[in-house]
């Protein structure tokens, strides 16, 4: 006996998992977006800050 989920029943079970599957997505890129942010910033701004500071040695 052949079982298959085609029909409305389908439908709701292939939209629910697509559902979840675009929650978890937006909410790992939203984590990672938070958390690898300040990884590059804060290096940066050192990178910035001595920059200026040879800068303003030489003037």
């Amino acid at each position: 006996m052949e079982h298959s989920f085609g029909g409305p029943l389908g439908t709701l079970i292939v939209g629910v998992g697509l559902g979840a599957f675009y929650v978890a997505l937006i909410w790992i890129n939203t984590l990672l977006g938070m958390l690898l942010t300040p990884l590059f910033l804060i290096p940066l701004t050192w990178i910035q800050d001595a920059v200026g500071s040879k800068k303003a040695a030489k003037a």
